[in-house]
């Protein structure tokens, strides 16, 4: 992310649409100073909380998303996010987004596995996961409060032998 993404950022984070109708939007609005001061100083909030996030773009330029990733240490390990646009959902961003995200942490990061979760109704997330290699490893019960019901999540993971190599970094290369 960098500086000229504030504004999206913002505008995405504090509209109840963009974070669908399967996870938890904030409680209250994000401040933009904070969004401002994060685009400041990235490496120093990432020493606090060892995090990167980014903006998805379309080749065009248009911003249409969010993508993170943290290090789970000391186990060696990244989690993984990404919400998109409502309007850009369904379009095969999100698969392309993780798959390259995949490539680039397991190609430059000395990790052993990546993981995330997704709630168990959101279908086109886990499409999207299986299309980068990740498997279900088992349902976390009443994991997420969304819109005020108890909601399970499905933790999903991709090991470093699963991916073998890379399948979108290799073919713009």
């Amino acid at each position: 992310m960098e500086k000229e993404d504030v504004d999206f950022q913002f505008a995405c984070v504090n509209q109840i649409d963009f974070w669908g109708e399967y996870t938890h939007p904030p409680y209250e609005q994000i401040p933009k100073w904070y969004l401002m001061r994060l685009a400041d100083n990235p490496t120093d909030f990432q020493k606090v909380i060892s995090w990167t996030l980014f903006v998805i773009l379309k080749k065009d330029g248009t911003r249409i998303g969010l993508m993170w990733h943290f290090t789970n240490q000391p186990y060696g390990t990244m989690e993984l996010g990404c919400f998109l646009v409502p309007s850009e959902r369904g379009k095969e961003y999100g698969a392309e987004a993780t798959r390259l995200l995949v490539d680039y942490l397991f190609l430059h990061r000395d990790i052993v596995r990546i993981e995330t979760l997704t709630n168990v109704r959101n279908k086109p997330a886990q499409r999207a996961l299986d299309k980068a290699g990740f498997r279900v490893e088992g349902t976390i019960r009443k994991r997420h409060l969304v819109r005020g019901v108890w909601n399970d999540f499905y933790l999903l993971s991709i090991l470093r032998e699963e991916w073998k190599e890379p399948k979108i970094l290799a073919k713009t290369a």
